[in-house]
């Protein structure tokens, strides 16, 4: 496993604070956030304008490029992040699944629109990855396994994120379990309860809430999963650095820890 965090964390800053204060905490990796809203790192309409400071950035803190996250399934927003991807030397791009919950029409219209956006990046040569997420169409395991079934392209994907499999009402370990064999991405976070959010951003520091994320880990390990498990926390764009630093220092002490025990078991 390979353990990153995504910039969105330090969204109020820039790409350099974030890329030193995760290398300061102790990670081996980056995922780009390309979040409009929540962050100014990689702005996909001038990707251009970025793609050798994140190059440069990445070589000088020893963060690899792990992923990029960018929500948007528009066409021809997606194709520039594929492309942007395949220039910067990012190899997954993260999306949502868009649509509704509990809506078949709509839960349709998200799996064709990532089967094509999944032939898209086979032309780019890369891995395209989608997660179920709270109000959406694939919001699930059993949403989940629909699309994993729907597309069999082998850059096709599933991003794994605990703490909206536990909002979902579900177990993350026994979830995990289930679709483990298309997983090549994890966002890894807490939470507290089940409330439509993640909760504030502290509250999502692995080991805050109520989620087993040790047992998550072990399952990754159990399974030979030697891909990005990247730390998501959304909502620090007003944090202070030194809340954003904590959280990201705790978060990853808390990953080594959960490592260490799969080890002894």
């Amino acid at each position: 496993m390979k353990f990153g965090a995504n910039s969105v964390l330090f969204g109020g800053y820039d790409m350099e604070t974030a890329f030193r204060c995760l290398a300061m905490a102790g990670y081996d990796g980056i995922e780009m956030s390309a979040i409009g809203g929540m962050s100014e790192h990689l702005v996909i309409d001038r990707w251009q304008e970025v793609a050798e400071e994140i190059k440069r950035l990445s070589k000088t803190y020893s963060l690899e490029l792990l992923a990029m996250e960018q929500p948007s399934q528009d066409p021809v927003v997606m194709e520039a992040a594929f492309q942007a991807a395949a220039e910067i030397g990012i190899p997954i791009i993260n999306c949502g699944p868009g649509g509704t919950t509990g809506n078949l029409e709509s839960l349709q219209q998200s799996i064709d629109s990532l089967g094509n956006l999944s032939k898209l990046a086979e032309k780019y040569g890369v891995i395209l990855c989608v997660k179920a997420h709270v109000g959406a169409s694939i919001d699930n395991t059993p949403t989940t396994l629909q699309a994993m079934s729907a597309i069999s392209s082998p850059n096709f994907g599933i991003d794994m994120d605990p703490s909206h499999i536990h909002r979902a009402g579900e177990n993350p370990v026994e979830a995990l379990k289930a679709v483990i064999s298309r997983v090549k991405h994890v966002h890894i976070r807490d939470c507290k309860g089940m409330q439509q959010g993640p909760g504030k951003p502290e509250m999502q520091a692995n080991g805050r809430g109520d989620i087993d994320l040790l047992g998550y880990i072990k399952v990754l390990a159990d399974h030979g999963y030697a891909g990005p498990v990247d730390l998501e926390i959304i909502g620090a764009k007003d944090y202070s650095i030194e809340q954003c630093c904590v959280i990201a220092a705790e978060s990853r002490g808390h990953m080594q820890a959960c490592v260490q025990a799969c080890a002894t078991r």
